[in-house]
């Protein structure tokens, strides 16, 4: 294993909220950009509204 990814397990490591927060970020970016359906969108968009009026 190179240094890189030694440092890259490290950081995951010692920042598993932060890891986790930007796994689930990603995930969910390329579910709405790849696979979520009009419904979804729709659905996302009353989420984030509802989100935002709170």
């Amino acid at each position: 294993m190179n240094n890189q990814t030694e440092a890259n397990k490290r950081w995951q490591k010692n920042n598993k909220d932060r890891a986790k927060y930007l796994s689930d970020r990603s995930k969910a970016r390329n579910f709405i950009r790849n696979l979520a359906t009009l419904e979804d969108i729709q659905e996302f968009r009353q989420l984030l509204k509802e989100r935002e009026d709170h």
